[in-house]
């Protein structure tokens, strides 16, 4: 088939990558100059598929309200009262119990295990470099409470197989021996030794030259304006209209993030709401200071995580609408976590500072496959986890439109599961 890909993102190009290689004529587009210059652009660089949960989880929402009076507070809510944002926060709150956590997390968990699967395999046919490690992610905790409240993902973790080791403050320093020079005690952890890292833009940016290896076509600096539907008979996507030309396609697959609904509004509902985060990437200066791998702090839900030479601190989660405005509080408290746990690993002095727009869906659970409108598929709404699932959503949604049957349950991922909610 002659299918188009809307988006550069780290989505977007596994996508056209795995359709490409599965036979399909591909073209990308997007509206910047290059792959990866959005959300995918300075994420946290974790490949962390046992620690992919859902936003939405018992006692969330007690603690959201907490939070929003605290200093360094995880979320921030800024509540718009749009429609898009109270039906989405309506349907998070349906999903904020043990239930449905324990659902949607098996599915994440599911999709992102396959997913690392996936890198694994297509590291090893490609040769593909990104400043990647394969030493695990590890959780912190600062608190008895949170050590005790693992548990519960523990339970999944077991349940689905996944490897783990839960640390005491002294077995902590085997998996990160720089967290001996913490400005914080630290209880214990959590850590899932076949968890990985890496720099999603420059995977990317790789993997978008082996795509136009392969005849992959990228049409960059091109806005797409809406999509050509056939109404005639069943609605049916023949098309894309960008700014200066009407592309023609068999389908097309929207991987395009916070703004899928955006460009689908008045034709789908897509239940993706922008959640904002911010990152910090510094150069390491004294090596023995420095993480080894990934590290979450679980009280500020702030990730820090080791490249070649930079370490890369991200996290933190407003709901501010499509607001990319650079908040100075925000850098301080990811300064802090960096200063707390590895003090003088980095210099923040001299730290590049981002925000970025996270897609989320009310449970979490990215949306993979075909859609009512004829032609039309998504690969969107992947929270926090779009590097952790990318290649196997990918794979997921190219055998899906090549009419093979995906390698793991594929049902519950795509937009009919919101039917009757």
């Amino acid at each position: 088939m002659n299918i188009i890909v809307l988006g550069s993102g780290v989505i977007g190009v596994t996508s056209a990558y795995y359709l490409a290689k599965q036979g399909h004529q591909v073209t990308v587009i997007d509206r910047h100059s290059g792959s990866a210059l959005d959300t995918s652009f300075a994420n946290a660089g974790q490949i962390s598929p046992g620690y992919a949960s859902p936003w939405a989880a018992p006692g969330i929402p007690a603690k959201a309200m907490r939070w929003m009076f605290a200093k360094n507070s995880p979320l921030t809510i800024r509540p718009d009262w749009t429609l898009g944002q109270v039906k989405w926060m309506l349907s998070m709150l349906k999903n904020c119990d043990e239930a449905h956590y324990t659902r949607n997390k098996s599915r994440m968990v599911r999709l992102a295990e396959y997913s690392r699967d996936m890198l694994i395999e297509l590291r090893a046919q490609t040769g593909i470099a990104y400043e990647g490690r394969e030493q695990g992610t590890t959780q912190v905790f600062r608190s008895e409470t949170q050590l005790d409240a693992a548990e519960k993902d523990i339970k999944v973790l077991q349940e689905l197989g996944v490897p783990y080791e839960l640390l005491d403050s002294k077995t902590l320093l085997n998996a990160e021996p720089a967290l001996a020079n913490s400005r914080v005690p630290l209880v214990g952890g959590l850590r899932l030794p076949n968890d990985e890292t890496g720099d999603c833009q420059l995977f990317t940016e790789h993997l978008t030259d082996l795509c136009q290896s392969i005849g992959v076509q990228f049409k960059f600096n091109t806005t797409i304006t809406d999509l050509v539907i056939d109404n005639a008979s069943t609605a049916t996507v023949t098309g894309v209209r960008c700014s200066n030309e009407v592309l023609s396609a068999d389908a097309v697959l929207c991987t395009l993030g916070v703004y899928t609904p955006l460009l689908l509004k008045g034709q789908l509902d897509v239940p993706i709401y922008p959640i904002k985060g911010y990152s910090i990437t510094l150069p390491i200066i004294d090596e023995s200071r420095a993480p080894q791998s990934t590290v979450l702090d679980e009280t500020y839900k702030v990730a820090v995580t080791r490249f070649d030479n930079r370490i890369r601190v991200g996290g933190m989660a407003e709901l501010r609408g499509y607001d990319k405005s650079l908040i100075a509080s925000r850098r301080e408290t990811l300064e802090m976590v960096i200063n707390d746990l590895y003090p003088n690993a980095g210099d923040t002095k001299a730290a590049s500072f981002w925000t970025g727009l996270r897609p989320v869906t009310p449970d979490s659970t990215p949306i993979i496959g075909e859609t009512p409108i004829k032609n039309l598929w998504l690969n969107a709404g992947h929270g926090t986890l779009g590097w952790t699932m990318a290649c196997g959503s990918a794979r997921v949604v190219a055998d899906l439109m090549s009419a093979k049957t995906p390698d793991i349950e594929s049902a519950d991922l795509n937009i009919s599961r919101y039917k009757n909610e």
